[in-house]
Formats: C-alpha cells, structure tokens, sequence
C-alpha cells in the first residue's frame, strides 16, 4: 500500500447517510495493512515530544514501530505498561491537542495517526485473546476504589499491577462509569470494547462491586475503620447536571443530557426489545457545545429527531472534538449559534412547546480564554421544540463529600487533592478525576488515576 507521507492514512467510516439511523460504531479503524503503513510515517524521534503531551506517558515511538514491523503482541504489551484503557482511549481521546499536536511530523504535514494505531493494537490483541498478565507476588495491604469510570480503572489497575489487593466499589448496575452511561454505543461500542477493557482489569485481580452507593450503602469512613481498607481512592467522577436557571425548566421534555444518555447507553432505550423508552422528541434543541452536547444530539437524531444545537457563541468557540463536530454535520444536525435560550415554552399539560431565545455578539475573552457572549437588545425570538436537552457540563455529585469526615471540598463541591499524587485533605484518601477537576476528558481521568495510584503506594510503603 503507497501512501503520502505527509498525509494520514484514511480511515474508514460508515456512510452518515447509513449511520444517522443505527447505533452501530462511525469508525471502522484501521486494518493490518493501513496500520503498518500509517505507522511507517512515524519519524521514531528520539526526543519524543509526542510521550509528552500523552497523560499517561505511553511510550508512543516504541508501540508504532512494532506496528510498522507488524509486531502487534509486542506493541501492546508496551501500551499496557502504561494504561489500562488502550481501545477506549484510541477512540475518545483527544489526540489532536495532546500527543498528536506534539508530533513532528505534523509540522509539515499531517501528524502521525497516533489514536486511530492506539485503537488498532487494542482490537488486534482482544481479537487475539491477548490479555494482560496478574503480578506475581502480592502485597498485604487492601485498596478501595469508588467508582469504575477511567480514573477508578485506570488507579486499580495500576494499583493491582504493583501487587495490591483491590477492590472497586460503583454505584450502579454496570462497571465503566461514563465509558458505559455517557459516550454512545456508535463512538464506543460497550460489548465489544468496553466491557472486556474491564474484564483486563478484573484480569490483574481488581474486584468490582456493584450497587454500592458510597455515603449511603456505606462510608469511606467506614471502609477504612471497620472494613479494613489502607487507602481510599475516590473517582466517582461529576454527574450531577447544570441547569440555566431559565422559566420552564421543569416542563416535561426538558432532559439533562446526563439523563438522556444514561437511558439510552445505560438502560438500552433506543432498542425496543427493552422495557425502558425514552420519549425522543420530534424536534429537539440542544443547548450547549461540548462533547456531551454532540453526543446528545447524535443519539436523539439516531432516535428520530430533528436536531439543532443552540449554542451562544461562534463555531470557533465549539469546545466539542473537531470530529465529533463533523460527524454531526455529515448526519445533517444543524447548528444555531450565537444565540441563548432564556426561557422554555410550555403547553396547556406542561409539555415543552418551544422556546425563547436572543441573539448573541462575542466581547471581551472571559476567564477560560473564550469571549464573552453578550446579547443584542431587541433580537428576541420564538422557535418551537418538543424536547430541549441541556448538555451544559455537570458538577461532582456532593453525597461522597457530605458524608465523610475531614474531607475539604471547594466552592464548586470538587474534592480537593494535591495535583501530583491526588492527595486530599483526610489521611489515607486520595482523589483524582472529574471529582477533582469537574467534568473534563477521559484521558486527563485516567492521567490522574494513575498518579493517584503512585500516591497510594508511595503512602503505603511509607
């Protein structure tokens, strides 16, 4: 297969035509061939700028040239040293500002398709059986963890790694956290890659135990002083939902888009052999621009919706992935930007009929870097929705923090930890994640699950 060397290999896609009515996975990857020859552009740098800009140090250079020689078992043998979640992250992460940015090649060309070969080596080594390997020996010390999102995960198996007796306690029916109730089945499919990306972990002896809610089923303080637990990890992750404080709010059909993907990724909606509908809406806004936001509208548009995203500033600000933006447009979502809700319309039986909203200009940049939206006096208008979607980030759930002792949270109900080694304020406890940060990446979770897990056995073998 010849390629230009300054360009990426193509990956291949379902047809948005097709893909805008299954929720069967948009990318289809790479195959032998296009891996080998995506990974012969890699330049091998010795001064691998592209380890640094990964959060959890993959030794990038090594892997690829393993899948350059067609050495696959090796190349995620040297994946795993480094995380717990190769085929989860080779599909979510932001490669295009992290490791991918920092590619040399990509300063006169197209930077090597470091994702898209991460993801590759996962599938080939599940496809073949290949799983990682418990450690030999085992230390005498027990480890809880709380929550099985990628900061939970990523902590136990690194955790597990060095020898530790671990045990993950999540909340819900299914392990994963957000890989399992936030992110689609069409960008991360749960059978066929999540799930046995948990079943590697529980491979290295990590325990999982579900429906246990921690500040109710039991405490951390608990865990530690009658349970017989070392050290306490908390990556409970940020699930509890922003609202606009707007008239209307509480109308039926206005979902958080935490619930709204929780019933359809969790709880199966959108398949009609499960006894859990969700009522999809005809035509549904959905307000916001992250990530979450995309995903929402991808799913209800899979659901058969008519979707436009409201969004109050310019699309140079949509903060979502550059592909996930394209994605949604190939699909035929619309985009209504510079322009802010300000109230929810509702009918006569408390249904959401449409909505308020105001034109929007871009000011001065506000605390993130991002200009100000400022509203155009007089702009007002009325549209009609039956389903309105708040995808506006979400906070730490305070029940972990409200019920344990010596635990300092900040203004905004985060734990706070030391950035290093997740340290908080209460002995013994680390924390690490959205709890900390508020919602933010999967990669930067599963970055501090694993300095978290240095943290913990430098505290345990002190």
């Amino acid at each position: 297969m010849e390629t230009d060397v300054l360009k990426k290999v193509p990956v291949r896609e379902q047809d948005p035509k097709v893909r805008a009515h299954n929720f069967d996975e948009v990318c289809l990857g790479y195959n032998e061939e296009e891996a080998k020859c995506e990974a012969s552009r890699c330049l091998t740098c010795k001064n691998a700028r592209c380890i640094q800009g990964c959060p959890v140090s993959i030794d990038i250079p090594a892997f690829v040239e393993k899948v350059k020689t067609g050495e696959f078992e090796e190349a995620i043998r040297i994946i795993n040293k480094a995380s717990s979640l190769p085929a989860v992250c080779g599909r979510v992460c932001p490669q295009e500002k992290q490791c991918e940015s920092m590619c040399i090649r990509g300063i006169k060309g197209e930077a090597v398709s470091i994702g898209k070969l991460e993801r590759f080596v996962a599938d080939w080594a599940r496809e073949n059986g290949i799983k990682p390997t418990a450690p030999a020996g085992k230390k005498d010390k027990k480890v809880a963890v709380i929550g099985s999102g990628p900061a939970g995960l990523t902590c136990a198996g690194e955790l597990a790694k060095m020898g530790y007796d671990v045990t993950i306690f999540e909340a819900l029916h299914e392990p994963g956290g957000v890989l399992v109730y936030g992110i689609p089945e069409f960008r991360l499919p749960k059978q066929n890659v999540v799930f046995p990306e948990i079943e590697n972990v529980k491979a290295l002896g990590v325990k999982i135990e579900t429906n246990v809610i921690i500040g109710k089923s039991t405490t951390i303080d608990e865990l530690m002083e009658t349970e017989g637990f070392d050290a306490v990890f908390i990556g409970s992750g940020a699930g509890l939902p922003k609202f606009m404080g707007i008239p209307g709010e509480s109308a039926n059909g206005v979902f958080s888009a935490n619930e709204y993907l929780t019933r359809s990724n969790l709880m199966k909606a959108f398949d009609d052999s499960y006894d859990t509908p969700i009522r999809p809406g005809k035509k549904v806004a959905v307000i916001g621009a992250g990530n979450v936001a995309m995903d929402a509208a991808r799913t209800a548009l899979r659901l058969g919706a008519d979707v436009t995203v409201v969004y109050r500033r310019s699309e140079k600000e949509l903060s979502a992935r550059q592909e996930e933006i394209h994605h949604a447009k190939e699909e035929g979502i619309k985009f209504n930007l510079l322009t802010n809700p300000t109230e929810i319309l509702v009918d006569e039986n408390g249904w959401v009929k449409g909505m308020k909203c105001i034109r929007m200009e871009l000011g001065e940049p506000d605390e993130s870097g991002r200009r100000s939206p400022i509203p155009i006096e007089g702009s007002e208008f009325e549209t009609e929705f039956d389903t309105v979607i708040m995808a506006l980030g979400t906070s730490p759930n305070p029940l972990i923090s409200s019920t344990t002792k010596g635990l300092e949270v900040n203004k905004r109900k985060c734990i706070v930890a030391e950035e290093e080694f997740g340290r908080t304020s209460k002995e013994g406890v680390f924390a690490g994640g959205d709890a900390v940060t508020g919602a933010a990446t999967v990669i930067l979770a599963m970055g501090a699950g694993k300095a978290a897990a240095k943290g913990i056995d430098e505290y345990l073998k002190a």
